[in-house]
């Protein structure tokens, strides 16, 4: 039982405010220095919104015959989206896309399609290295945006502590933002709750397949990716 508390104990501690100040000094190895919070700033926010449109746009078409029932409530969104699948549909001799025939494309393909790598997430084959992600098809150039962290956001203001109990999947942002990004217990619970709350008619505002193991945005798998350098 006390070996079960001090796992625990290991788990949780990194969310303990009085703990954090007094190992903040001997800890640097898990910390990584940002003089200013403008500069906290791997990838520009002009590229990560460009490539985040590039994939959101070529998965939307991938699947255009299921949104057909959604355009006749946003006609201005229809015209844009037709535009991009006669765009698409030009280039179907080179990428292998055809208008009429839907899902033929998994995520990862229309993510390989489209920046040119896809990347899966799955058991890693070292000896109790848990769950990772693993670049499965093509190359990822330097510097270039490969996955998004999903989960419940919570201002700094707000109460996480029964979610992070026995919880390594929160992010803490240079702000203080958490996002809890656990796709199990009641941090899946708080997610559905709150996306179900946010819902307006048919349209979701966000996505939940990243809870299931049928992931729709194969980006959504930043949660699982370790990183426990200071240095980018």
């Amino acid at each position: 039982m006390l070996r079960a508390l001090l796992r625990r104990w290991a788990s949780y501690r990194y969310r303990f405010v009085p703990w954090i100040a007094l190992h903040l000094r001997r800890k640097r190895r898990t910390i990584r220095y940002v003089p200013e919070k403008c500069k906290d700033k791997i990838i520009s926010d002009e590229d990560v919104l460009e490539t985040l449109l590039k994939i959101f746009k070529a998965l939307f078409i991938n699947d255009f015959g299921r949104q057909m029932d959604f355009f006749a409530l946003l006609p201005e969104v229809k015209s844009k989206y037709l535009e991009l699948l006669t765009i698409q549909f030009k280039r179907s001799k080179t990428t292998g896309y055809n208008h009429q025939s839907q899902n033929i494309f998994n995520p990862e393909e229309v993510l390989f399609n489209t920046l040119g790598f896809s990347i899966t997430r799955n058991r890693s084959s070292l000896i109790s290295a848990g769950t990772g992600v693993f670049v499965n098809k093509g190359f990822v150039p330097k510097g270039a945006l490969v996955s998004m962290y999903p989960g419940t956001v919570y201002q700094k203001y707000e109460p996480i502590f029964f979610q992070s109990i026995g919880n390594p999947f929160i992010f803490r942002c240079i702000d203080g933002v958490l996002i809890d990004g656990n796709d199990k217990g009641i941090s899946k619970a708080v997610y559905r709750s709150c996306s179900k709350r946010d819902q307006v008619g048919p349209f979701q505002m966000s996505d939940i397949t990243w809870l299931t193991p049928v992931v729709q945005n194969p980006l959504a798998v930043g949660q699982y990716v370790n990183n426990c350098s200071h240095t980018p």
